[in-house]
């Protein structure tokens, strides 16, 4: 089903109501759902909005917490999202994040105990879209083994990077360290499919394909030991510092009464007082690596309609029925 954004917004913040969320709190997933989508990064779009509704309903998710916010330094801003959502915590200090970014050239921005952040490169990119060069990284419960263990000790962790670029879309980077999301191992269960090698392991710790005994199992990390490296890189800012739960300590975000108290690192810079003509610099290069044939993530943001499938919207809006 094809809907405008407006109304892909409208949506996304009615069935958050009606799962009980706040309005602020609602109004933040809202946004950040449909950019997820605009991003291309479905798997933590509308498909991860029902996870967010089933937090709310059963008090994984505190309905009507606002986050706290603390500036123990000039250029550093902390935030105890009281275990809500993240989206809202950074919504709070978006704009004393930019500020004091331009300030002191650089500002660090630690958020603890929140719900899983979502789509990483939805916080970068609003960043460099007011000029600023951001880096982002999240952890989450442990999804994902590493090494020689067959238990699953990092989330997928993701990491974000993103840039402006003259007058054009951001640079947007946003990867996981594991090899997919979760989500595509549960929603290829859901249907049966069989997944590609490489994703997981099923409980006995031998590599699957089924996506069912993918479930029982863990995530693999990309790359063997060098996407697993990434992860426990992303472990040390998201979770130690700041504060947040170590992936290994972090609660399900699909279970149970209590949130994942999971940590959102970023460091946002102002480039221009580095490099003055650093937004028109990176705009030359990835013209000059476009002709090359490189592909530039982040230059097929969509701005006019996005595509939600049936059966999800009809999932969606059974939550406005209870």
């Amino acid at each position: 089903m094809l809907y405008d954004l407006k109304s892909a917004k409208e949506l996304a913040f009615r069935v958050c109501i009606a799962a009980g969320a706040s309005k602020a709190a609602a109004a933040s997933l809202a946004e950040a759902t449909v950019a997820a989508e605009c991003s291309g990064r479905s798997s933590v779009g509308f498909a991860h909005l029902p996870d967010y509704l089933e937090g709310f309903l059963c008090g994984r998710i505190p309905c009507t917490e606002e986050p706290a916010i603390l500036y123990p330094a000039p250029a550093l801003i902390q935030v105890d999202a009281k275990g809500g959502i993240a989206q809202l915590g950074f919504d709070r200090a978006f704009e004393e994040l930019q500020t004091r970014a331009n300030t002191y050239g650089i500002t660090a921005f630690a958020l603890k105990n929140s719900y899983t952040a979502g789509e990483l490169g939805y916080y970068v990119r609003r960043l460099a879209r007011k000029g600023l060069v951001a880096i982002a990284a999240t952890n989450g419960p442990a999804l994902m083994a590493a090494g020689q263990s067959i238990e699953a000790v990092y989330g997928t962790n993701p990491l974000a990077i993103a840039a402006p670029a003259g007058n054009g879309a951001p640079l947007v980077i946003d990867q996981a360290s594991s090899a997919t999301a979760f989500v595509n191992i549960r929603q290829a269960a859901e249907r049966g499919d069989i997944i590609p090698e490489g994703w997981a392991i099923d409980g006995k710790g031998q590599n699957t394909v089924d996506s069912r005994e993918a479930l029982k199992g863990a995530l693999l990390a990309f790359g063997g030991m060098r996407g697993a490296n990434i992860a426990l890189m992303v472990e040390i800012l998201a979770a130690g510092m700041t504060d947040a739960n170590w992936s290994l300590d972090a609660p399900s975000f699909d279970e149970g009464s209590h949130s994942p108290g999971i940590g959102l690192f970023i460091v946002a810079l102002n480039p221009e007082l580095l490099a003055p003509d650093f937004s028109a610099r990176l705009a030359s290069q990835i013209e000059r690596l476009s002709s090359k044939g490189i592909h530039i993530p982040g230059s097929s943001y969509v701005e006019d309609e996005i595509d939600i499938p049936s059966s999800l919207v009809a999932t969606l809006e059974e939550y406005c029925r209870l």
